[in-house]
């Protein structure tokens, strides 16, 4: 890269990694790849530290790129938009609740107490990082964007309270009830975001709705 005074300056990382995607190497498919899934979790990353200290009003496209070592065109070339990167901060949480899950699955005997475990072990990831969870619950409320969000926690609820039964197998009335709890988990996600629910609070009330929606699943 050429200076203004005319000396040659050695490439930032993020120049030498867009150099290497647009002309990789013979078989450098890979690397290409890697690169790109790097720089993908950088950019998240990046966007879920910025909205844990001021929401997502702090998620500045520009910002977020500065911060993520990118270019801005290579941000809007991952993510179009601001709802799509709040959308992939939210595949982040859930793909860490879902490793969550595999490495210690919920012991209980019944369908609901296995979903309660779930939701409750959610609610306090999430509530590590107060700003971060009131941003995304309330974009993803407001999303004009298709977010994989609402599905993801259904089929993980089908699958711990009906012992591995996928979105795929499941019955639609099976499905509504897994995706009915979900949507009481967030709307009282939100109300403790808002101070009106405490953690017992929204622990006894999941309860009760687990009880009821998942008696027969």
């Amino acid at each position: 890269m050429r200076t203004s005074h005319g000396t040659i300056a050695a490439p930032s990382s993020s120049d030498a990694e867009e150099a290497m995607e647009s002309h990789p190497p013979a078989g450098g498919h890979s690397v290409r790849t890697r690169s790109q899934h790097q720089r993908r979790k950088r950019i998240v990353q990046a966007a879920a530290a910025l909205a844990s200290r001021g929401g997502v009003e702090a998620m500045q496209m520009r910002t977020v790129a500065e911060r993520a070592g990118v270019a801005l065109g290579t941000l809007y070339r991952y993510f179009p938009s601001k709802m799509d990167l709040v959308v992939a901060v939210v595949g982040e949480e859930i793909d860490l609740l879902e490793s969550s899950i595999e490495r210690r699955p919920p012991g209980a005997s019944t369908p609901a107490s296995r979903a309660v475990d779930v939701l409750m072990r959610a609610t306090r990831g999430l509530m590590r990082e107060p700003e971060l969870a009131d941003a995304l619950i309330r974009s993803l409320i407001m999303a004009e964007v298709q977010t994989p969000f609402g599905d993801r926690m259904t089929g993980l609820l089908l699958r711990v309270s009906a012992e591995g039964l996928t979105l795929e197998q499941a019955s639609e009335e099976q499905r509504d009830l897994a995706g009915s709890l979900a949507s009481v988990w967030v709307q009282e996600l939100l109300e403790m975001l808002r101070g009106r629910r405490t953690y017992d609070q929204i622990q006894r009330r999941i309860e009760t709705a687990a009880a009821r929606l998942l008696a027969g699943i």
